[in-house]
């Protein structure tokens, strides 16, 4: 099954003093790119969110968001801590010392400054395994909702593959028709021109004609790269990379199909190819 590189994920789990939430979403990109954000006494658990999304994940762009939430807690939690409060008051009458006019700090300022309510916080260390676990949920979620998001991806490109190979088809009896009209145009104008050529001669003008105009080698190939894109569909895994450049070896062949066309019928399936070849690769940018 092929997955998408588009999707969400959230997850949470109750921890010792609070909760643990962590939210993952997930584009496309080249490769694979990791963001994360995080408040600063969580910043040492950034290698395990990381190392999560890299075990489970091969390709899209991750922003990772993590969160602790304190548990309701009684008056303790609200007892400020001295030393953290003694160290802010120093930091603050040096300030006020260098800037006059600087506005001091509010009752609010203090009870907001990270340290001066320690029970409000956690240790990187105690919930490590927690987050671990916790990100390791959330990469299988995301992993999920990306091969749902996939399978339609593939439903589609199935469907613009089976509408290519029907042009493939239509367009095959066309060369025989093509080449019996430019024979026949020829003869004529011959004899418009009272000339008596010999039927050799006139058989060099349609093979020189016929090779110059000869397109089954594309439609040969264009048949041989749909079958590779639904096996390697079918095949499943990362593939997105894989499936680009299939669709960029189809469009050369639709492309060198229009250039040798010497008909309406071939220049509109030709169009008609590389409308339906775009269309696969606008959908194969999103695919891991």
């Amino acid at each position: 099954m092929i997955a998408s590189m588009t999707g969400f994920a959230a997850a949470t789990r109750e921890v010792a003093g609070g909760q643990l939430a962590v939210e993952l979403k997930s584009v496309n990109h080249r490769y694979l790119e990791f963001q994360c954000r995080l408040a600063d006494d969580l910043r040492a658990l950034e290698p395990v969110l990381r190392e999560a999304a890299a075990a489970g994940l091969t390709r899209g762009k991750i922003d990772c968001r993590l969160t602790f939430t304190a548990a309701a807690a009684g008056a303790r939690a609200l007892s400020p801590d001295a030393g953290a409060m003694t160290a802010l008051a120093q930091a603050s009458a040096r300030v006020a010392a260098a800037f006059p006019l600087a506005r001091p700090l509010s009752v609010s300022d203090v009870l907001h400054w990270p340290g001066v309510l320690a029970n409000a916080e956690v240790a990187a260390d105690t919930i490590r395994e927690d987050v671990a676990k916790l990100a390791a949920q959330a990469v299988a979620e995301l992993s999920q909702t990306r091969r749902r998001e996939g399978e339609k991806l593939a439903s589609v490109l199935r469907e613009r593959l089976e509408s290519m190979a029907q042009l493939v088809a239509r367009a095959q009896p066309l060369m025989p028709e093509v080449m019996k009209a430019f024979r026949e145009k020829l003869a004529a104008r011959l004899a418009e021109a009272q000339a008596a050529p010999s039927d050799e001669r006139l058989q060099q003008e349609v093979v020189l004609y016929a090779a110059r105009i000869d397109v089954d080698e594309e439609l040969e190939r264009l048949t041989a790269h749909v079958a590779e894109f639904r096996r390697v569909l079918d095949k499943g895994g990362a593939c997105g990379k894989r499936l680009d450049f299939l669709c960029q070896e189809l469009n050369r062949e639709a492309n060198t199909l229009g250039s040798k066309s010497v008909s309406a019928d071939m220049t509109r399936i030709s169009v008609e190819l590389k409308v339906l070849i775009e269309q696969m690769r606008e959908q194969v940018q999103n695919i891991e």
